[in-house]
């Protein structure tokens, strides 16, 4: 293993390998930043480019947009409250909050810090634990997705904002938006109206975009004195120290630990990916937390949940990549190619016959990691500018970008259309008091779960096994309880309210 190490610590400490991991890096940050722009996007544009490095600069590279971009999908997320990436969905539940309070600076030192650990930790969990976890993870069937799925799913109940029943009709409302075009088994149209724009089904990202950036924009310029006054979209009134915010993300070592182990576990189950991780890290830290009635009004511990557990996906998306071939994203499916191309092939040999380049992927993962940290803290007064540009002219701007990252998801003008209409639907929605993330969150799962019940169906007609087989078992029964408490936070929060008054 110390060869292997050695080996691999000699291809990746050259001066042409760490300048294209910057590289890397910053592209990742600024491309994630970019509401629109994926993760997966950035990678696969930057994959080309790979093909002429050795095949550890190549895949060190693009590890470090993978790990660039979770950070930087965080920064449009606290400072326009639209998540740049789906993997920042949670994220603006409570950073943008905070940077409306006049605390921008905290909420991008919180979000850039909290990336930083959730990285480190789940890179140390990836060296330790890749077999073990990977073999768990291989053994999910449909089954498990499902009740995996369901569980998730009773994070609406977290979510549902001042109205318990408003929060579960959009969560239906999302589950409905799901099933709009071609079936995910059998590939036939459904509920498309005989519309060719709607034959292909409805783009999640179109979905994530219009609800929470076009949606969002408009609520800005709803004050049109406001907007011909140059009023900002954000007024930054309070400075804040980044070593400040490391010592306040350390201060809730729980959380964050908690957090990274569920970003690692979601990464490592393929197809989860972060925006699953990214909730359900938040739901748990809520639940966990001293003060849940403060999330969603700017708290730091939901900051720190989110960000470090869509983070600490990215160590976990590498579990089964490494240990069995398996990806456990798009993002891994591109790596998987990157190594292909020079000839490595992947499967259950890749850490015996090609120890040096996994074990310099896992030391690309830390050093990543640190130039995230460096990158987006050096640069955390550059991307705080945007704070003082007056809504007349960030307001178009953003539109602008959100509409061409709509284009250029599939390329169709019609997909323009969908973001608009869903965006104005998504702020008739808003200003009747329908909260939006349970929405995106039936979109986001809606599919994941009618395929693996199909599935499931399909392998066995026997419903029963949800219940006999053990996972599947444990996960329902978390899912009863995580609905079970919040029902009792709920009752408890209203009797207190009846007693105030």
């Amino acid at each position: 293993m110390m060869e292997s190490i050695l080996a691999g610590a000699d291809q990746l400490f050259t001066l042409p390998t760490m300048l294209t991991m910057l590289v890397g890096v910053v592209a990742g940050v600024i491309t994630a930043a970019i509401p629109g722009f994926t993760i997966t996007m950035a990678i696969v544009l930057a994959l080309p480019l790979t093909f002429t490095m050795p095949a550890l600069q190549g895949v060190a590279t693009l590890l470090a947009v993978y790990i660039g971009g979770y950070t930087g999908g965080m920064i449009s997320a606290a400072l326009l409250g639209i998540p740049g990436t789906p993997s920042a969905l949670a994220t603006t539940f409570d950073a943008y909050p905070m940077a409306r309070r006049g605390e921008p600076g905290r909420a991008l030192a919180l979000g850039i810090w909290a990336s930083f650990f959730g990285t480190l930790i789940s890179s140390i969990v990836l060296i330790i634990a890749a077999p073990p976890l990977a073999m768990i993870a291989v053994k999910l069937g449909p089954w498990e997705y499902f009740s995996l799925v369901v569980f998730a799913l009773t994070i609406v109940a977290s979510l549902v904002g001042r109205s318990m029943l408003r929060g579960l009709l959009a969560g239906a409302i999302g589950l409905i938006i799901a099933t709009v075009g071609a079936d995910p088994l059998m590939g036939v149209t459904r509920f498309s109206f005989d519309l060719r724009m709607l034959s292909a089904g409805i783009p999640f990202l179109i979905v994530l975009i219009g609800i929470f950036a076009v949606s969002q924009l408009l609520r800005e310029v709803e004050d049109a004195e406001e907007v011909k006054a140059g009023k900002q979209l954000i007024d930054s009134r309070i400075s804040f120290k980044p070593w400040a915010a490391m010592r306040e993300v350390l201060s809730y070592p729980f959380n964050l630990v908690r957090s990274s182990m569920v970003g690692v576990f979601i990464g490592a189950v393929p197809g989860a990916g972060g925006s699953i991780a990214n909730l359900l890290a938040y739901d748990q830290a809520k639940r966990g937390s001293k003060h849940p009635e403060a999330f969603g009004k700017g708290a730091s511990e939901g900051v720190i949940a989110s960000e470090s557990g869509n983070s600490a996906t990215s160590g976990g998306g590498l579990i089964p990549m490494i240990a069995l071939g398996i990806p456990g994203s798009a993002v891994d499916a591109v790596l998987m190619a990157a190594l292909m191309v020079h000839g490595i092939g992947v499967g259950p040999r890749l850490i015996m016959d090609h120890a040096d380049t996994v074990y310099g992927m896992f030391m690309a993962m830390f050093l990543a990691g640190a130039m995230m940290l460096v990158v987006c803290l050096l640069s955390m007064r550059l991307f705080l500018k945007v704070t003082s540009v007056p809504k007349s002219v960030i307001v178009p701007v953003v539109l602008t970008c959100c509409m061409v990252g709509a284009f250029a998801l599939n390329n169709r003008i019609t997909d323009i259309y969908l973001l608009l209409g869903i965006g104005i639907f998504g702020y008739i929605l808003a200003k009747l008091d329908y909260p939006l993330a349970p929405l995106v969150l039936g979109v986001i799962l809606g599919p994941i779960a009618e395929t693996n019940l199909r599935r499931a169906l399909m392998t066995n007609e026997e419903w029963t096994l949800f219940f006999t087989r053990p996972i599947s078992l444990a996960l329902l029964t978390l899912a009863a309880l995580s609905i079970l408490l919040a029902l009792r936070y709920r009752l408890k929060q209203r009797s207190q309210n009846l007693a105030e008054d």
